[in-house]
């Protein structure tokens, strides 16, 4: 089958609805349309930081977990995080810890981005710490020294800018997003956190 269209889904694997959409996510791609191929785009959330995360900012963002629990049934965070971790507003180590485990194939990557919102949000570890996605790296079957070398090296950060670069060209200012590309035209499809066959019917 020739593909005709490709399917953008812009994310970052830090992002609390990102992890929420996650089951519907997985089950649109099981019955998309053949000739569609999906591409994975990392949007970047939040910069490189060693600063302690605003408690303003702390309290928006369990807020957020909060505000999810209530609108996406079956949704559950672990917030021992909040008093076991010392948190950051820093997802950039954890998209570049994607792009290396790209490197190896779409079930590598795939794997990293499950294997950090699983540490993130169910068992209260910090993918903001370098020490966390290497033993992610590990679990996921990745050279841990090659990584550790790689992660905060100025060619993977400059992948990280190409990546945001496409995912603002599309139109993704927002995680999760998605856009289907076809005919050399780009239209958002809206997203629906408990029925993959609403966002199917949109996208065909």
């Amino acid at each position: 089958m020739v593909v005709t269209a490709t399917l953008y889904y812009i994310h970052d694997p830090m992002c609390s609805w990102c992890y929420a959409f996650r089951p519907v996510w997985e089950q649109i791609q099981q019955q998309l349309p053949v000739d569609i191929r999906v591409q994975y785009v990392l949007g970047g959330l939040a910069p490189d930081s060693d600063q302690p995360m605003p408690l303003e900012t702390r309290a928006y963002v369990q807020d957020q977990w909060h505000k999810i629990i209530q609108t996406v049934p079956g949704t559950v965070f672990n917030f021992d995080f909040w008093e076991q971790c010392q948190p950051r507003r820093s997802t950039y180590p954890a998209c570049r810890a994607v792009l290396l485990a790209r490197e190896q194939g779409r079930d590598c990557e795939i794997a990293m981005i499950h294997a950090i919102q699983n540490a993130y949000y169910q068992h209260a570890q910090n993918p903001s710490d370098t020490d966390t996605l290497c033993a992610l790296a590990q679990q996921v079957g990745l050279d841990t020294d090659a990584f550790a070398l790689a992660l905060n090296a100025e060619a993977t950060q400059q992948a990280l800018l190409a990546d945001m670069m496409l995912a603002r060209k599309v139109g993704g200012n927002s995680f999760p997003s998605l856009f289907l590309q076809r005919d050399g035209k780009i239209r958002q499809i809206a997203q629906d956190y408990e029925n993959a066959k609403v966002v199917l019917a949109k996208i065909e």
